[in-house]
């Protein structure tokens, strides 16, 4: 095996100072707004957001005189991006089929798929005004049918950001608070005087917000732990630098901890593909980001062949995977860790993040090697149940319990299977004849 990095990652391992630090900070936000409510979450707001309105939650008043904000060319592109996903997410919603069987004669067994009860949707907003990831949390949760949906997003430059507030308006909020960071999921998870605590929380944010996800996890459901974008470019020479060092920049600019890396087969497309995108990052006005990105988490890494480059792939299991090859199905039929891929140089990820259909809660920091992103089907729980129809069935499945529990050694458990064999079984049998 060949392997050879051009350019390699200069971050670190994150510094366990920083990460204790990290988790006391939060651990403490969350033990205030449990203690104070209402008050601690309006003063992490003035101090965060240096917004403290009398109210956090819009009004339906409110949310009109926003969305009558949004050009009509928006509100179209808005709503567009909301018919991608929701029809996607319908037809995930389809396969998820209810199912009841029968496996032994008057022996009923099931399962129904039942919505989350009430879900708290985090749409980020601190850099830029994210409004497809309302679609993705808010809409999606729609389409699965959670009565309760309540959606948060911290103030843009001072103020509620109308075209975020349009699409959790049309997305199918059912409450909308202008309130960000950790004031935002604790309040949603814990619940205050004015908001009642959710059952689950979905939507990406900063490492104060997944911190706290993670603290409040088994309190609540959430959706998945999601750190800083990341990207990895597939690629071969089948296509050109410039394509490679578009899509990895179009990710970098998310923030100074997105990584990106490039694997290619090709050294020449990897020589190339560093002089395009220290080429670009002289015009694109985005640069103060990606180029801290590119700089410390960049990588380009060349391979001899594609079995080393899907290896390579699947060890870093990166969120978005960008496939640019002569072989596009070959990697989606074999790669196994990953986010989302993204296939062909006619598919970007900048078409899953803002409109294609497919969520872009994705997971991150290898965390693809054991879940999926966020879809419809994480709003649903599935539920079992079973029922015996027949005093046939009930006395042999009672026989069998009963048996297996003595076997363990739960009397209880055995008498209870006991019970069902003397009401529904043979008359007169001998009491305890099923655990023999």
């Amino acid at each position: 095996m060949a392997i050879e990095y051009l350019k390699r990652s200069k971050s670190e391992a994150r510094d366990p100072a920083t990460e204790k630090k990290l988790r006391e900070t939060v651990e403490a936000t969350l033990t205030d707004i449990e203690d104070r409510g209402d008050a601690a979450v309006r003063e992490l707001s003035q101090k965060f957001d240096g917004y403290a309105p009398e109210s956090f939650r819009l009004t339906p008043g409110e949310i009109e005189a926003l969305m009558n904000k949004v050009t009509d060319r928006d509100m179209e592109d808005i709503k567009f991006a909301q018919a991608q996903v929701k029809n996607f997410a319908q037809a995930q919603r389809d396969s998820m089929l209810d199912i009841e069987v029968e496996p032994i004669p008057g022996v009923i067994l099931g399962h129904k798929n039942i919505p989350v009860q009430s879900v708290g949707c985090y749409v980020p907003g601190g850099k830029y005004p994210i409004v497809a990831s309302a679609h993705m949390s808010v809409a999606t949760a729609s389409v699965a049918k959670v009565p309760r949906i309540v959606a948060c997003t911290p103030p843009f430059q001072g103020a509620p950001a109308p075209a975020v507030i349009a699409a959790m308006h049309l997305g199918g909020a059912h409450e909308i608070y202008v309130l960000g960071g950790i004031q935002a999921v604790g309040a949603m998870a814990i619940g205050t005087d004015t908001m009642e605590p959710v059952h689950m929380l979905v939507g990406p944010g900063n490492a104060f917000v997944a911190e706290a996800k993670r603290q409040l996890f088994g309190r609540v459901g959430i959706d998945l732990f999601a750190g800083p974008t990341e990207t990895m470019v597939i690629a071969d020479e089948t296509v050109d630098a410039e394509m490679c060092a578009t899509d990895l920049l179009g990710q970098a600019e998310h923030g100074t901890d997105s990584p990106a890396v490039l694997l290619t087969n090709s050294r020449k497309l990897a020589q190339d593909t560093m002089a395009e995108v220290e080429r670009l990052l002289k015009i694109l006005p985005t640069a103060d980001r990606a180029r801290v990105s590119w700089d410390t988490l960049g990588e380009v890494i060349v391979c001899d062949t594609y079995d080393e480059m899907l290896q390579m792939a699947d060890d870093i299991a990166s969120e978005h995977v960008q496939v640019m090859t002569d072989r596009d199905d070959w990697f989606l039929e074999n790669m196994t860790c990953y986010g989302a891929l993204f296939l062909g140089a006619r598919t970007n990820v900048a078409n899953g993040d803002k409109v294609i259909g497919t969520n872009h809660t994705l997971p991150t920091r290898k965390a693809g090697r054991y879940t999926g992103g966020l879809w419809v089907g994480k709003y649903l729980k599935t539920h079992s149940y079973q029922k015996i129809l027949t005093d046939e069935a009930a006395a042999e499945i009672g026989a069998y319990a009963s048996r297996l529990s003595m076997l363990e050694g739960f009397v209880g458990h055995a008498e209870q299977g006991n019970l069902r064999v003397r009401r529904y079984g043979r008359r007169n049998v001998p009491y305890g004849a099923a655990a023999e």
